[in-house]
Order: C-alpha cells, then sequence, then structure tokens
C-alpha cells in the first residue's frame, strides 16, 4: 500500500471519528438530559409556596421529566443510528438530476 493510500485512509478515519463527535444530537441530547436533571431536581425540591404561584402544578417536574425525556430519545437515537459520513466515492445528492429525472427534460 503507497503512503498517499495510508494517508488518506487516515484521513478518513479521523472524518469518521469527527462526524460521530460532533455530531448535533449529541450536543442537544446532551445539554437536554443535563438541563432536565437539573430542573427535575428542582421541582423535586418545589415548596408550597413555589406551587401556589403555579396554580398547585408542579412545572419544574413536569418540565424537568419533559426535557430529560427529549434528551434521552436524542442520546438513544443517534447511538441507533450513528452518522456515517459520506466517502470519496458517493457524489453527494443535490437534488437536482437523480435518478427520478425524466430523459429529455
Amino acid at each position: 500500500m503507497s503512503d498517499y493510500q495510508h494517508e488518506v485512509e487516515e484521513l478518513e478515519r479521523e472524518s469518521a471519528t469527527a462526524a460521530r463527535l460532533f455530531d448535533v444530537r449529541r450536543i442537544i441530547g446532551g445539554l437536554f438530559t443535563v438541563y432536565g436533571v437539573i430542573v427535575t431536581i428542582a421541582g423535586l425540591m418545589a415548596t408550597d409556596a413555589d406551587l401556589k404561584k403555579a396554580q398547585d402544578i408542579n412545572i419544574n417536574l413536569w418540565t424537568g421529566l419533559g426535557m430529560l425525556a427529549l434528551g434521552l430519545f436524542f442520546l438513544i437515537w443517534q447511538t441507533l443510528r450513528p452518522a456515517v459520513p459520506p466517502t470519496a466515492g458517493e457524489p453527494a445528492d443535490e437534488g437536482n438530476g437523480g435518478p427520478e429525472r425524466e430523459a429529455g427534460g
């Protein structure tokens, strides 16, 4: 294997690692999970005065649980369907001239 091929393969591996590391689903899921835990804890520690302000609805608890569920959804989605960067042989789909385009048009 030539040095050029080895360098190309190394760059492809680094690109795949960067694509997985900076997947927006991981960032969004992580932030929602962390904030969901914080808000849920605040909801569990709510006093009667806090509940009275919100018409006896523990809004911090419900919002925290919702944020936690959304964050976990994003993290599970990212785990089940990881990002795969396009290879050098795959052309990017531009949306024009795909296989559904009719001939002569």
